[in-house]
């Protein structure tokens, strides 16, 4: 029988909790640590009779034994903290997004390798079950050359979310919508279709004036590798709940919509010489009581990390897809027409 796999949690957040969660309840997972400079935070890891250390820090030069740490902190911690994490031997899974910057995700990926560990990223949303669906689908050749993409996120993220003195929405620590909001959508992108090119955006802040360091609201168009036409339309601008996310794909020999509110369930189907199978449901989202976010699917990056460490699996989630995605979020920001709300 193989060791079971120790895991610490730095950041006791909802994610956080949610990855300890996780953890605790996988049969070959032990939780060993969680570790935030919240004092409040202590009571979460006693629950599940994990050690519990105040800073990152003192966690690595304790004597701990966890093989895997998750980092689940602020975005604009990241990069730091991963860094250090890697430098003590440490595999990682790291929530979205890698880092801030590209160069700050090239330099995670070669410290990891120099060191000999591993990366696990966390982008949850390619294990439901439409978006896999539709990776076949595309793969296969049946829809024909791609000839227009649009992806729609529209949410809510208001006062109830942006928490005043929080590191939500400030730029150092968050980023931008498309980093803390819509990285995932633009993870699927990548996934399913690949890199982009001629990327053109304009953006605005038109309700978070006082909530928000960035933008709320956004519209991208760009190339797709094989030549067809793409576009994001997303905000965070929506009253009081999030209304969709959704791809809608037109091509030479069909189309399809994936929608709901987290691009959950497949809304239409029409391909030449087609039939569409049954697709098994999707998780729900991860609800954060007064916010929702994207599918409840962090499981299977914890047995992902199983498989991989215990039966020399392949990674789902490669570092390199991360750092490829940070590529795209950076080119749409760098690209974009400023405006009097949000200044460059």
């Amino acid at each position: 029988m193989k060791d079971k796999i120790r895991f610490a949690v730095v950041g006791g957040g909802h994610i956080g909790c949610r990855h300890a969660d996780l953890i605790n309840r996988n049969e070959d997972c032990v939780l060993d640590s969680i570790v935030d400079i919240r004092e409040d935070v202590r009571p979460v890891a006693a629950r599940y009779n994990a050690d519990f250390y105040g800073g990152l820090e003192e966690f690595l030069h304790s004597e701990n034994n966890a093989d895997v740490v998750v980092i689940a902190t602020p975005n604009g911690l990241h990069f730091e903290q991963a860094m250090h994490c890697i430098s003590h031997g440490k595999h990682i899974v790291l929530e979205k997004p890698m880092a801030l910057n590209i160069n700050e995700a090239k330099e995670i990926i070669s410290h990891a390798d120099n060191k000999g560990v591993k990366i696990f990223m966390v982008m949850q949303n390619r294990y439901s079950p439409p978006a896999t669906w539709l990776k076949k689908v595309v793969e296969s050749g049946v829809l024909g050359r791609i000839l227009m993409l649009q992806i729609n996120c529209f949410w809510n993220r208001d006062e109830r979310y942006y928490i005043k003195n929080s590191w939500r929405g400030t730029k150092n620590l968050d980023g931008g919508t498309l980093f803390t909001q819509f990285s995932h959508f633009i993870d699927i992108l990548y996934w399913i279709f690949g890199d982009i090119s001629d990327v053109q955006s304009v953006m605005d802040n038109f309700t978070h004036q006082h909530l928000t360091d960035f933008e709320d609201t956004g519209i991208v168009t760009f190339r797709l590798s094989d030549g067809g036409l793409g576009s994001l339309n997303f905000t965070t601008s929506v009253w009081d709940s999030n209304l969709q996310s959704s791809l809608t794909v037109i091509a030479e020999n069909g189309s399809i919509k994936i929608g709901g509110q987290y691009m959950d369930t497949v809304n239409y189907c029409h391909i030449k010489n087609y039939e569409m199978p049954e697709i098994a449901p999707t998780n729900g989202s991860n609800d954060y009581g007064c916010y929702k976010g994207s599918a409840a699917n962090h499981h299977f990056v914890i047995e992902n990390v199983v498989e991989v460490l215990n039966n020399n699996g392949e990674i789902s989630v490669p570092a390199e897809d991360g750092r490829n995605v940070i590529s795209i979020i950076e080119r749409m920001y760098s690209c974009r027409l400023s405006s009097a709300n949000t200044p460059k």
